[in-house]
């Protein structure tokens, strides 16, 4: 299928976007507010926003609508209070509106993998593990990451992304037993990285999956955005089944990349499928 590009909202429309989407989705009597009254559509008014943000709502109407290109760090900070936006959230209204969130640092851009990084994870015999960017391209893996997944270096440069895999790729969807939480945490993060998405390339990313993936569409429309950073999940593979690997997600310092690691939780089978697959007889496919 021919990728197209879809019309992306500038930053001060995504911002209007982002807090409509918040505000409805606010049970009125769950901040102390009338849930009674002419409601005509679910969540908090606008006038009710700006009363718990203490701003006039004149003002707090022009962000929505996007006519005002940004806000003090002051009025976005009671904002998210008044939206009861959690941590993610709050770090992606700051990079809506053009602020560095003080309590969420983003480290520079950096192109290419260092050397060093490339022996830490030929080094990690017995982790799957593989560097990213900070939208989910993959740009290095070791031999145990490729039998668990996939050969990477058989995907062609421009699709070896994570995310589009996920959606696109039936062998890589299929690694994952449960398939929906893993594809809808890996779609609010790239949110959260992206903000309003303008560089050519990840919009034509967000134009291909939204053109070929429902869940996709239902998915990156909510704008939640998503800093998970570890957990557990259900891998499978078509010869050793299921198996479990905690997995966590570091940030490389000074480098816009991001390093996935899986280890086998202990008092598991896990280890002993990871050497299996990562022995030269091995049962990758």
């Amino acid at each position: 299928m021919t990728s197209h590009p879809v019309p992306v909202p500038d930053g001060p429309s995504e911002l209007g976007a982002f807090l409509r989407a918040r505000r409805g989705e606010l049970d009125p009597d769950a901040v102390g507010l009338d849930p009674t009254g002419n409601r005509r559509v679910r969540g908090l008014r606008r006038e009710e926003v700006a009363q718990l943000a203490m701003i006039s709502t004149d003002y707090y109407t022009r962000l929505e609508q996007g006519r005002l290109a940004s806000a003090s760090g002051d009025v976005l900070d009671a904002l998210a209070s008044a939206l009861h936006l959690g941590k993610d959230e709050r770090s992606y209204l700051y990079k809506l509106a053009n602020k560095a969130d003080p309590h969420h640092h983003q480290p520079r851009d950096a192109e290419g993998v260092r050397p060093q990084t490339h022996q830490l994870l030929e080094n990690l015999h017995d982790s799957p593990a593989m560097v990213l960017s900070r939208y989910l391209d993959v740009l290095a893996w070791n031999r145990l990451a490729a039998a668990v997944f996939k050969d990477f270096a058989s995907v062609r440069r421009d699709e070896r992304n994570f995310l589009r895999m996920l959606f696109l790729d039936a062998d890589f969807r299929g690694r994952f037993v449960d398939w929906a939480p893993v594809a809808r945490a890996a779609v609010g993060f790239v949110r959260a990285a992206a903000g309003a998405p303008s560089e050519p390339r990840l919009a034509n990313l967000i134009g291909e999956l939204s053109l070929s993936d429902a869940d996709f569409r239902t998915w990156w429309a909510e704008r939640h955005p998503s800093y998970a950073a570890f957990g557990t999940r259900t891998y499978t593979h078509p010869l050793a089944g299921p198996y479990l690997l905690d997995w966590q997600v570091l940030r490389l310092p000074d480098d816009d990349q991001l390093l996935l690691v899986m280890t086998a939780p202990p008092d598991t089978a896990s280890l002993d499928i990871l050497h299996r697959l990562g022995s030269p007889n091995n049962l990758a496919v």
